[in-house]
């Protein structure tokens, strides 16, 4: 996946609809559409494999709507413009961030020092339980 090609498609694919918003910016509030809903259907998008197209659509389930799309919405700043470009990189960023595929863990074994390690600390910790019985003859 090439993030520069993938910016590309979602600039030219992105269905974007505008409301009013409410929270800050004063009587504005009630004149102006500044609250932004950043719609893309994955289908358009270029750049990803049918995995990464089936991994988004897995980890991504709850921003879709009903056609499919998946969705952002924000309405933090002032202004339909910084709203808009917030909109398209959380977009961005949701699609790559979930398009990335966790690599295998390979296991190892732990080394020498660090199993005599492990006996010494349980040893060290019996003694300490060790030390707490009653003596017997003494109760």
């Amino acid at each position: 996946m090439n993030r520069i090609e993938l910016q590309k498609s979602i600039d030219e694919n992105v269905r974007l609809v505008f409301s009013r918003s409410g929270g800050n910016g004063g009587q504005n509030v009630n004149k102006l559409n500044t609250r932004v809903q950043a719609f893309i259907s994955l289908e358009k998008l270029e750049g990803l494999s049918p995995e990464e197209r089936d991994q988004i659509t897995d980890k991504l389930k709850n921003n879709r709507n009903k056609e499919g799309e998946l969705f952002v919405t924000v309405q933090e700043e002032r202004t339909q413009e910084r709203n808009r470009a917030i909109a398209i990189q959380r977009l961005l960023t949701s699609i790559t961030g979930a398009a990335l595929i966790q690599r295998k863990r390979k296991k190892t074994k732990p080394t020498k020092a660090s199993k005599e390690k492990r006996l010494q600390s349980k040893k060290l910790h019996a003694l300490v339980k060790q030390g707490r019985n009653s003596i017997k003859g003494f109760d």
